[in-house]
């Protein structure tokens, strides 16, 4: 019975994820397997061709004749390692990195448009699901699982981390000032002030086990708008889809809570965000320079039609 039915699933799965087709449907020239090596040489501070054979299960010849086309069109470098000369360091060049970012992006897409057609009530039990799959077909010589990503409500610390990890990464990447602290401080001290638990709500992601990454959804002063806020995903995080997942759940939660809109404000230097605020659906509606945080910035403004 576990035979026909695991073999039925993956009938199942397959024609509706479209794997066997994949140039077809996120429209690039690459196969599947072709881009598993760029996805993997992405992710990975150093590859090795060995490394890729083992992770990939992939024949050494079939790897050899794909990392030769992607060195003739320029996607990756390749020369020996520096602990042994033996092996082959492989290397994403610059060319590389934007085929396998357009790839992320066009993957992203694909499985958000999937999850957009399931019900917001269904998804935690479908994520579930595909955990419990992951965790009892895991074999230590074949499948290595990635790492576990949760969505869950706040715990007491969590608002104190939401703003000491924005202001961190922040100052970090672009530089911004306490004065952008001062805001976030404002933003959750007046969320856990006056709270509604049947129209606003934080969610915080987990990456095995630790934190790495927020989203709010409050009221906005419009009548039946929300607007979210705060999205983060700690650098150290990025990568596993947390920032689009934590917009989803903000989306499904609004649409449940019954608003008619979302909105959000952003800043057009936050180019991840804005990818991800596309993907599900947001529509650019105004921009304005301003300058805040230390910085001279151009605010922009997001709304979704629920």
């Amino acid at each position: 019975m576990a035979v026909q039915e695991i073999r039925a699933f993956n009938r199942f799965y397959t024609n509706l994820i479209g794997a066997l087709d994949y140039s077809r449907h996120l429209h690039t020239p690459f196969t599947l397997t072709e881009a598993r090596v760029l996805y993997e040489l992405a992710h990975a501070r150093r590859t090795d061709a060995a490394d890729l054979r083992v992770e990939l299960s992939l024949d050494a010849g079939h790897l050899s004749r794909m990392l030769s086309k992607f060195e003739e069109r320029q996607l990756v470098t390749r020369r020996p390692s520096e602990q042994d000369a033996r092996r082959q360091r492989i290397e994403l060049t610059t060319r590389g990195k934007e085929a396998a970012s357009l790839l992320e992006d066009r993957a992203q897409e694909a499985v958000s448009s999937l999850v957009g057609r399931i019900a917001p009530e269904d998804r935690p039990r479908l994520t579930a699901a595909m955990s419990t799959v992951r965790e009892i077909l895991h074999d230590d010589h074949r499948f290595t699982p990635g790492p576990r990503v949760v969505l869950r409500s706040p715990r007491p610390g969590d608002l104190g981390w939401a703003i000491e990890r924005n202001a961190s990464v922040y100052a970090a990447e672009y530089g911004w000032d306490e004065e952008y602290e001062a805001l976030v401080a404002r933003i959750v001290a007046d969320y856990a002030s006056g709270r509604d638990p049947h129209r606003e709500a934080m969610w915080v992601a987990e990456l095995d086990g630790e934190r790495a990454g927020c989203v709010f959804c409050v009221r906005d002063d419009a009548p039946g708008t929300a607007r979210l806020r705060l999205l983060l995903v700690d650098p150290a995080a990025r990568g596993h889809g947390i920032g689009g997942r934590l917009v989803d759940t903000c989306v499904a939660f609004a649409r449940q809570a019954g608003y008619d809109a979302l909105v959000l404000w952003t800043n057009d230097v936050l180019s991840g965000a804005r990818r991800i605020y596309e993907r599900a659906g947001f529509e650019l509606i105004a921009e304005n320079p301003h300058h805040s945080f230390g910085r001279d910035l151009v605010g922009q403004d997001w709304r979704l039609t629920l």
